[in-house]
Parts: C-alpha cells; structure tokens; sequence
C-alpha cells in the first residue's frame, strides 16, 4: 500500500474484490466490534461529563467516516480514554457548545495536516511523551470513576485532582454495599474472561451479566436511567454550533490538544494494527479521515473521535479483512440506538464504573511506566513532568510542554553528536582507515583544516563563532571539512556566512571541502556560494588542498 496516497482503503480493497467469504468475516467481526464499542461507548461519555447517548452518537457517525474515508484495512474508530480529560476540561470552560466548535477546528486542523502530508511524522512524537500523558489520563480516568463505582452520595465533583480525593475521603462512609459490589463484580468478570475464556468480548460479559443480575434481583444501584432519564431512540438532525470569532479564540488552544491528540491515537491504533497484520496504512490518509469524522460527529452533537486501539485490536482477532466490517459496527451501534436504547438504560453505573476501572489499568502501561524510569535522566524527567501536568494542571499544558521538552532534548543530543575537529597530518597517521589519509600528510605551511562532524544546525552553529580567536596567529588558508555535515539549516548558513566574514576581516580565505548534496543546494540557494566564490568550494580535500597551495602561491 502507497503511504503518500491519499486513497481510502476501502476503494484499494474494494478493487481488489469483494466476494462472499470477505463478506462474511466482515459482517460477523463488525457485529462483535458493535456490541464491545456500546458500553465503551456510553461509559466514556459519561466520564466526560457528558450524557450516554453523545458517546452513542460518536460511535455511529465518527465509525462510520473512519472507515469509509481511513488509510487503514482495520481501524475501528469512536470515541476513546484518550479524550475523557480533555473533553471533561473543554466542557467545565466552554460548554457543551464550545466543544463542538473545538471539535469541528480540530477536524479542519486535521484534514489540513493530512492534506499537506504531515502524517508521516506525527507519529514521531516520542515515547516518554506519549507514556507519560497516557498514564496521566489513565490515572484521572480512574479517579473519576470512584463516585460511582463505589456509589459514593457526592452532589458535584470538583474538577481538581486532588480535590476529588479530599471529597472521596470525607464522604466514603456513604458508600453504596450494592454499587461496590456491582463495581467488584465487574472487574472480576473482565479479569476471569479474558484469563479463561479469551475470545468472549470481557466488556460486553460483564456488562450484561451485572446488568441481567441487577434486574432480575432487584439490586439496588444506580442506573443508567436512574441518572440520565430516558435515552433517545431515534438519531439527531444535523446543526451548526453558535460561534463568534471570540468564542473561536477562546478554544482553539483545546482544539489543538483534540486534533493532536486524535493524529496521535489514530496512527498509533493504526500502526498497531500493521504489526498485527502485516499490512501498511496511509499515514496522511487517516488523518483526513479523522478530520471529517470529527467534523461529522461534532455536527450530530458528539463528542471527538479518534483510532481505537482495543477495537481495532479486536476487529482484526475476530476476523475482518476489509473497512466494511468499521462500517457494520457502526450499523449494529445505530441499531441498538435505533430499537434497544430501553436496555442500555438499566445498566449500573457501577458496571460501566468498573469497565473503565479496567481501561484505566490498560491504559496506564505501568511496565513501560517503570521501564522509562530507568531510562537517561533527560527521558525519565520529560516522562514525569508530562505524567505530573497531566493530572495535576491540564492535557494541553501537558502536551504541549512535554512535546517542548523533548524537542529541545533531542536538540541538545544532536548538538553533543556533532563536533567541530582540528585535523592535522597525525591524524591521517593514527587513522589508516581514512582514504584521505595521504592527502592530509601533504598540507601546505599555513593551512589549517577544521572538520564538523555531523548536521550543522541552530544547536551548533554558535561552535564556529570563535574559532579564529583560539589560534595563535591567522593561517594563510583555512580549509573547512564538511563530507560528515548530511544537512544545514539557516541558522548553520548564517554562521558559515559570519565566519567567512571574519576570515575576511582576517585576510584568511575559506575554502569547503566534501560539501554534500543537501548543504550544497541550501548554500547555493542562499546566495552563500556566489559570496564565497565557486571556486572555493570543493567536493574533496585532495582538491582543497590544491586550492590551499594556488592561493598561497599567488599571494
């Protein structure tokens, strides 16, 4: 599969043929996916502060457009963990409206990403950043569904992290025996199945097994109805938010956290789903998809979307082999909306407290948690300090400084990689590996050669600025090395034109030597080549060398 392309997969597959057999696995992989996304579903709704039906909502219409428009064979989307906190924090501050003006700016954001081919280097956002806002999100998540997984009586939850605990301690002793023993149940049921009976979808067990007991057995815990009154049956009518260039102001720092967040999650889902697979998705594809799913979803007034990787995960172990079987799960969730909404509203809170208990745990990645503790400093701080602003201050500070951080870090390492060398004879001597090594022995009196080691960027080029100032007299030639510099970037150029202008001061000429393609056509580009002079510029230091010994000689 072409990663450049921008071609669903859906029409590659669709070309391929379509017989029934692919149908098939599609349909009955769709249905299980189906059934697994509608408690996950309504119970990330829920813990988003928002109502049942808008996770329900986003399931159907942002399932449906990833998979018709996605760059993946298997990506199932709808909406996630990833954005409980987010979603949570956007609504306390903008509204329920102000999410859907953020969620339909992400969506733009995230079409132009994919139009202008950045999906290729999104997914190299790093590790300790990724696993550090992860857990971060896995431990709110958690600590949002204490309320009701033990059916605390709390009339409001505060919205800080530790202000939530201080209300969890001072009002346990109003927990619910019912709800808590609902909450347990669940987790065991979760926990037992995937340990022995791994190809029952855990989730949808449990849910229907505390669900069935709760009714049968009049158990007195709170309900989905109990909480939320009775869930539509019929699917909203498309409509535009109320905005104000304001208002779009006011979110727009949200929507990047969303469009971000959604480009990061999608391609990670959709990476994990190759390696499971063998196959390849188009990076930039996918976030277009993600783009119009987020715009469509946030008009029938859901929630944002991104790749589910637990869905996904499961829509390829239970035998799809194509996107339709995304688009069936988005049909059985309408179908569920549609005739059996009455079912979802007997489900326990507790129950779906108690799924999301278990989300949090898979989210969390503590292995890799603890692995990356013992990782370089550098990588272990960029992991708690997003890990920290993750819970303690806000997703989108924590985002954005973690990403911050560890730019400037992979800065500093590529700036420790390159250096700026005095060659002389004994090290061509000492280095018989060099094939210039003969050149070397045979270096006019007066030439200096210097060598930078690696990319010449903004992160060294202060490196050359005082050079001249550490020999003892001026050379007659000062040869530059650069057959080790792969790139250069303008700031690299700026210094370069500032050193030769101190040569000059100096009465020193400069000459380059293995100028390579890329630093060659930026120099040219920049005008730096006619400044230096043509002839200057060498591609070996054979050649160098005997320019060295003209300009000497003419002098």
């Amino acid at each position: 599969m072409d990663s450049t392309s921008l071609k669903p997969s859906l029409l590659t597959e669709l070309k391929k043929g379509y017989g029934a057999e692919t149908l098939r696995r599609d349909f009955f992989s769709g249905l299980t996916v189906g059934i697994v996304a509608i408690p996950l579903a309504m119970a990330f709704a829920i813990a988003s502060g928002t109502t049942p039906d808008k996770g329900l909502f986003t399931a159907v219409i942002a399932g449906f457009f990833i998979s018709l428009l996605g760059g993946s064979r298997y990506q199932i989307g709808g909406p996630t963990g990833a954005f409980v906190i987010i979603i949570y924090a956007v609504i306390e501050k903008h509204g329920y409206d102000g999410l859907i003006l953020a969620t339909i700016i992400a969506g733009v954001l995230l079409i132009i990403l994919g139009l202008i081919r950045v999906g290729s280097y999104i997914k190299f956002i790093p590790y300790p950043v990724t696993t550090g806002f992860t857990a971060g999100i896995a431990l709110v998540i958690f600590s949002t569904q204490v309320k009701d997984f033990f059916g605390l009586s709390i009339e409001k939850l505060p919205p800080e992290f530790h202000e939530k605990w201080m209300e969890y301690f001072i009002n346990f002793n109003t927990f619910s025996p019912a709800a808590t023993a609902v909450g347990i149940a669940t987790v065991a049921i979760i926990v037992s199945v995937r340990r022995f009976a791994p190809k029952i979808p855990a989730h949808v067990a449990a849910i229907f097994t505390l669900t069935a007991a709760a009714w049968i057995f009049g158990i007195p815990a709170e309900t989905v109805g109990d909480r939320f009154g009775t869930l539509p049956s019929g699917f909203p009518m498309p409509q535009l938010p109320a905005w104000s260039l304001e208002k779009v102001r006011a979110v727009f720092p949200d929507a990047i956290t969303i469009a971000l967040l959604a480009g990061i999650e999608s391609l990670l889902s959709a990476v994990v789903a190759d390696g499971m697979t063998g196959s390849r998705h188009r990076s930039n594809t996918e976030l277009v998809a993600q783009g119009t799913a987020n715009i469509m979803s946030a008009f029938f007034g859901g929630m944002p979307a991104t790749g589910a990787i637990a869905r996904t995960a499961t829509n390829i172990k239970t035998g799809a082999r194509t996107p339709v079987s995304g688009l069936i799960h988005a049909l059985t969730v309408l179908i569920f909306i549609l005739f059996l909404s009455g079912v979802a509203e007997r489900i326990p809170l507790a129950a779906l407290s108690g799924v999301l208990f278990v989300v949090a745990w898979d989210m969390s990645e503590l292995k890799s948690f603890r692995r990356l503790l013992n990782a370089p400093k550098s990588d272990s701080g960029v992991l708690v300090l997003t890990f920290l602003l993750t819970v303690l201050v806000d997703l989108t500070v924590a985002v954005q400084v973690g990403v911050v951080l560890a730019a400037l870090l992979f800065m500093k390492r590529m700036s420790d990689v390159t250096h700026v060398d005095y060659l002389t004879g004994e090290d061509a001597a000492e280095n018989k590996n060099d094939p210039d090594r003969i050149s070397l022995y045979n270096v006019p009196k007066g030439v200096e050669i210097y060598e930078i080691d690696g990319p010449f960027f903004f992160g060294v080029a202060d490196r050359l600025a005082g050079m001249l100032t550490y020999l003892q007299k001026s050379p007659k030639v000062f040869i530059l090395r650069m057959r080790k510099v792969p790139a250069i970037d303008a700031t690299g150029i700026h210094a370069l034109e500032e050193f030769h202008h101190k040569c000059m001061n100096h009465n020193v000429p400069l000459v380059l030597s293995g100028v390579q393609e890329q630093p060659h056509k930026a120099l040219r580009k920049f005008g730096f080549l006619n400044e230096i002079g043509e002839e200057n510029v060498t591609d070996h230091i054979s050649k160098a060398l005997i320019r060295a010994e003209a300009i000497i000689n003419k002098e």
